[in-house]
């Protein structure tokens, strides 16, 4: 099994959002980076733990765990030029853009903030944390995974 971190913002998609789809259920669409796209396609699998980061708000964090439900295939948005995401260079035939499904598994206690995972030297190589990085999927260590979850019941 692989572990992901996956952003979204949640006044547009959030950890609630999920949870409120039918069979709590969604497609994760709009990556538009070649090498979040190629983590989708490539490496994503069936089963695979993934944190959800609320971004670009007050508190950016870990707001809770969601689980691959299908694994990639074309994400949809690209063709659809009423859509925010659409590309006019992708074309159904050879498809650009790749999404995967997600499940959600559940709403941490409490959002474990990116200031907070800063602190602990445990995640110092965490892409995260690394200066400049911007992908919005992202592979997290089992080592990471594990530490990150054991924050959760930890009161910052």
């Amino acid at each position: 099994m692989n572990y992901w971190l996956m952003k979204s913002e949640p006044d547009v998609f959030g950890i609630n959002d999920l949870c409120n789809k039918p069979n709590q259920t969604e497609h994760w669409d709009g990556v538009r980076n070649y090498q979040a796209r190629n983590m989708m396609r490539d490496d994503m699998k069936m089963g695979d733990q993934v944190f959800f980061y609320h971004s670009n708000c007050d508190e950016p964090g870990i707001a809770g765990i969601m689980e691959v439900s299908r694994e990639g295939y074309p994400d949809f948005t690209a063709f659809d030029p009423d859509d925010i995401h659409f590309d006019p260079k992708s074309d159904p035939a050879q498809p650009r853009w790749i999404m995967v499904d997600v499940k959600y598994i559940k709403t941490l206690s409490r959002v474990i903030t990116l200031k907070e995972l800063k602190l602990h030297p445990e995640l110092a190589d965490m892409i995260l944390l690394r200066r400049g990085n911007r992908l919005s999927v992202m592979p997290v260590s089992e080592k990471e995974w594990h530490f990150i979850l054991s924050l959760e019941a930890v009161q910052s």
